[in-house]
């Protein structure tokens, strides 16, 4: 019996990976709003019933593909070495800013859901929250760690720093939605970065 439990966990666990790589697909290429449901369940080979199961609104479904995105960009940052230098950890912010474009269309869901997280009665809300919380004490500590070794000025406050670099981040990924991709969202990051480093 447990052994059953554990294949039909295990299942439904694949299950939902392959409904949320098919959202975060079509989002991507056909926009979220002209997406259905419907188109989703055939990609993942799955019923429309059986999405719901998971996922019991659009909505819902928006917030599990953000978390996913979320969730690869802490990777991405944790492939950066605990003693990391200033350069490196400026650099994985560009590095970071590329692979964004690399998939424009999540640029536009992440905005989405930004949006929607900004309702404290969203089902994103509590979710999102959590996740930038995390983000940026992680980013906090790893500046701080910078700044122990005088590699920022003095007196530096580094959870400010790291909520102003979050902050530079999203807003330019608006800015770059709203404007079809005209604002040069990967140069102001770098731009960002440098005024960093000028000021270190």
């Amino acid at each position: 019996m447990p052994r059953r439990k554990t294949g039909s966990y295990e299942a439904g666990r694949q299950r939902r990976a392959r409904i949320i790589t098919a959202a975060a697909e079509h989002f991507a290429g056909l926009g979220y709003h002209r997406t259905s449901l419907t188109q989703v369940a055939e990609a993942a080979d799955v019923t429309e019933g059986g999405l719901l199961h998971h996922f019991p609104s659009k909505k819902h479904l928006l917030l599990a593909v953000a978390e996913h995105r979320i969730e690869a960009t802490a990777a991405w940052w944790g492939e950066l070495p605990e003693d990391a230098g200033l350069t490196q950890v400026l650099d994985l912010m560009v590095r970071t800013t590329e692979r964004f474009l690399a998939e424009p269309g999540l640029i536009q869901l992440n905005v989405l859901a930004t949006a929607e997280a900004a309702d404290p009665s969203s089902p994103a809300h509590e979710a999102l929250s959590r996740r930038y919380r995390t983000v940026i004490e992680h980013l906090a500590a790893t500046l701080q760690r910078c700044a122990d070794r005088g590699e920022l000025a003095g007196g530096t406050d580094c959870a400010a720093l790291a909520r102003e670099c979050i902050a530079v981040s999203d807003g330019l990924q608006l800015q770059w939605v709203l404007t079809d991709g005209e604002t040069d969202l990967v140069g102001g990051v770098r731009a960002h970065c440098r005024r960093i480093l000028g000021g270190a």
